[in-house]
């Protein structure tokens, strides 16, 4: 059967196409750790962000040498891509065991940088000895963002360990058959809200805009100069802070009040969107105090309740 013949123009349409899609790299959470400790150096928050750095260092053990943990169901991932949801749906996987055997991996390897904070300690030792149920009961609501009904020192902990799994399926996963949909604001690999957007600063992405998912790290080409939250293309603000070193600016709308940070390789080369996300929260700081609304949390530094 002959094949369709393109046009010259044709040809060079679909050569400049952008990638829908992009995978994180497999040493994801090594480069995010090593980025956290280049941070914290000078950083009002440097003890915080070393933290981080340690217990990104967890996952990438955990992600480098993972238990024995189902596949997701190939037909049921099929399944998904072709009725255009995500195959890794985090809201019903979420409810599901197969990540808590994950949790505990990421437990073990864990190690609380010296010298030890004993409140940290005994929040590991209340993750460690919490039946699954109620493990399962956190992470619902930390993904259905019911911050409240997790406890404050739990829900970075049980959001790392979120994010491990969710990566870990995500680069085990054939994601070719995903078409592209326009205005695609959530995930398209597990349905969650993105951290951050990443303008791109050289090759054949540079100045494209990708999306970073919060939980799984996929990232998918998003238009710039319109929200991702109410598609609004009217005038965007684009809000930074002099002194900030890290290429975050904050895209907020004022038609729904919601804002995005976006992180400019062209400025940070080196830059990765958790870490930058973390290092700039007086950005955040700055934008709740004229009104505007975070579109979703970084896992790894949650509102938690109380309790």
């Amino acid at each position: 059967m002959p094949g369709t013949i393109l046009e010259p123009g044709q040809i060079a349409a679909a050569a400049s196409k952008p990638a829908f899609l992009q995978l994180p790299p497999r040493q994801l959470f090594a480069l995010r750790a090593e980025r956290l400790a280049d941070l914290a150096d000078g950083h009002a928050l440097g003890d915080y962000l070393r933290l981080l750095a340690a217990v990104c260092h967890a996952q990438q053990q955990v992600l480098d040498a993972p238990p024995a943990v189902a596949a997701p169901d190939p037909q049921r991932c099929a399944q998904a891509i072709a009725h255009g949801l995500p195959p890794l749906a985090c809201d019903s996987g979420v409810r599901e065991e197969a990540w808590l055997a994950l949790l505990d991996a990421w437990l073990a390897a864990f190690v609380l940088p010296a010298p030890v904070n004993p409140s940290l300690a005994a929040v590991l030792d209340q993750l460690r000895d919490a039946a699954g149920g109620q493990r399962k009961a956190w992470g619902v609501a930390l993904l259905g963002g019911q911050f409240a009904g997790v406890p404050a020192g739990v829900a970075p902990f049980v959001g790392a360990a979120l994010q491990l799994a969710w990566s870990h399926w995500l680069l085990g996963l054939d994601l070719s058959a995903i078409v592209k949909a326009e205005d695609q604001q959530t995930c398209p690999a597990c349905g969650a809200l993105p951290m951050a957007g990443v303008i791109h600063g050289q090759g054949s992405r540079n100045g494209l805009r990708y999306l970073v998912c919060s939980l799984c790290a996929c990232e998918w080409h998003y238009v710039r100069l319109k929200c991702n939250h109410c598609r609004s293309t009217k005038r965007l603000d684009h809000l930074h802070l002099e002194h900030s070193p890290h290429g975050v600016r904050a895209e907020a709308c004022p038609e729904c009040r919601h804002y995005l940070k976006q992180l400019y390789l062209e400025l940070e080369p080196a830059g990765e969107a958790l870490s930058a996300d973390l290092a700039s929260l007086d950005l955040d700081l700055l934008l709740d105090g004229q009104g505007y609304l975070r579109q979703a949390p970084n896992l790894l530094l949650i509102p938690g309740g109380d309790g």
